[in-house]
């Protein structure tokens, strides 16, 4: 885990000291090793300040900031015959090699063809970038769960894992690399290519039974391969029906756990989490904070996920703090039901469309909301967890899961508009995992406001005669200050 930055400075130009401006900018992401490299040296530190005494010099390098969470994970960029790559996240299942390992075996000079063949047959969480003579060839993941981001000004084309080093470089224009996608990067531009998009499956005819079988089947598998590389996992647990899947899936893997539930003093929702903690078996962490520790966490949060959306804002500071408490406790490796909405109809909002728009509206909307979700959930989450030196693992966002769950007939998951708890398949698969009732059954409340994140934000924005829309862009424009503000 870490972070990656590559650079093509169309100039001709020695793009070296770029990528080391841009390995600063990114190094709350890894602080264990540095690395550089052109297609035929690389050099590798313990610091950034030796890593700038550096002669390399090409228009076209890469970079990586190193954070270790297993033993295996190793510094980067490595050097080939004639390329050299960087490789941030995870192939699941892991096997016996690191992925990194895996994925340079997979490698050939030149490549595009085995770049597209690696998106196509690996599963996993992960985006790549790697170097050649005259371009560079990245690629992230099919459902888009390690960020990457990309731009390009008159000088320099980028590829960087936060927004920050790009617009460092004064590129104003960022955009989040596609999911499932290559691109080509040379002076002239990027050339992106769809190798490994996710698709809306034709809806399979299969029974209730049958499939809240095969679905927790494919759950625990999913969830093995997420944590067979580590001994002790956290779960981000609110004690909802999401989270309570994934800790018992967890607990089957056989690694010791450690779920963790945070919120504002004298919530509900934490009481809760802790009942269902003692119902499951499993020990808790609860932290509880106050409206002054919301206040202190918008800039950090801003600073990180580099949105002032008021929704992503409320999600991320709990994330924020789950993640310090995950590292805290020693745990490294992060669980969480982030996708179970998306793939089994869980928000409020699709009754409302299923009642105006009927349920194939309502099913092209999952697909839609699941394929985005790179955007709207994955990248915000990874980037607070990721400061805490915790690597996100989601056992929901697995190819074989999601394919799946796309798959199955509306009624599965809402039964009517009147269908006040949804995800019934899902419901399903913790009733045979033995969850109570009072677990499995309790109606979704958003983490923003189960947390009393949401309440506190506008008693901030309030008090400042603010919406909390208009508190958190002031908030975000102080944080980044070089960045142009809206008339």
């Amino acid at each position: 885990m870490g972070a990656i930055a590559a650079v093509v400075d169309k100039k001709g130009g020695n793009a070296v000291p770029t990528i080391i401006a841009m390995l600063r900018g990114l190094m709350h992401r890894g602080t264990d090793a540095h690395g550089v490299a052109t297609q035929t040296s690389v050099k590798i530190t313990r610091s950034l300040e030796e890593l700038e005494d550096t002669n390399l010099s090409s228009n076209i390098a890469i970079g990586y900031d190193l954070s270790r969470i297993i033993s295996s994970d190793v510094p980067q960029p490595v050097l080939g015959k004639g390329y050299a790559l960087v490789f941030d996240g995870r192939f699941f299942p892991s096997g016996e090699n690191p992925s990194l390992e895996v994925f340079e075996s997979r490698l050939e000079e030149d490549s595009k063809e085995k770049a597209r063949l690696i998106l196509k047959e690996l599963d996993g969480a992960y985006a790549f970038a790697v170097s050649y003579s005259n371009k560079i060839i990245a690629g992230r993941d099919a459902l888009g769960t390690t960020p990457l981001y990309y731009g390009e000004n008159e000088n320099t084309c980028g590829l960087a894992s936060e927004r920050k080093a790009l617009w460092a470089l004064g590129i104003r224009d960022v955009g989040s690399f596609p999911p499932g996608n290559i691109a080509v990067i040379t002076a002239r531009g990027f050339t992106f290519e769809k190798v490994a998009t996710t698709v809306q499956p034709r809806i399979r005819s299969i029974g209730m039974e049958a499939a809240a079988k095969h679905l927790g089947h494919l759950l625990l598998e999913s969830t093995v391969e997420r944590v067979k590389d580590v001994k002790k996992v956290a779960v981000a647990f609110s004690g909802g029906l999401d989270s309570s899947v994934v800790a018992v899936l967890a607990k089957m893997s056989g690694v010791a756990i450690q779920l963790i539930s945070v919120g504002l003093k004298d919530q509900e929702e934490l009481r809760h989490a802790e009942g269902a903690s003692k119902r499951l078996g499993l020990p808790i962490h609860i932290q509880t904070y106050d409206i002054g520790d919301v206040e202190k966490a918008v800039s950090k949060v801003l600073w990180l996920i580099e949105e002032s959306d008021p929704m992503k804002v409320g999600v991320a500071i709990p994330f924020f703090w789950a993640a310090e408490i995950a590292s805290k406790t020693g745990c490294h490796v992060l669980l969480a039901g982030q996708g179970a909405d998306e793939l089994f109809g869980g928000y409020r909002r699709y009754l409302a469309e299923l009642d105006q728009k009927g349920s194939e509206a309502l099913r092209k909307t999952l697909y839609k909301d699941v394929i985005s979700s790179y955007e709207t959930n994955f990248q915000r989450d990874q980037h607070v967890c990721v400061f805490h030196k915790v690597e996100l693992r989601l056992p929901f966002i697995d190819r074989e899961v999601v394919n799946f769950a796309l798959s199955l007939p509306l009624k599965m998951k809402i039964e009517s508009v009147e269908d006040s708890l949804r995800k019934r398949v899902l419901r399903k698969v913790a009733e045979n995992l033995k969850i109570p009732d009072s677990v499995a059954n309790r109606p979704k409340k958003a983490v923003q406001y189960a947390t009393g994140v949401d309440k506190a934000l506008r008693k901030l924005a309030k008090s400042e005669g603010l919406t909390v829309g208009g508190y958190l862009k002031q908030r975000f424009y102080e944080t980044f200050p070089d960045l142009e503000a809206p008339p």
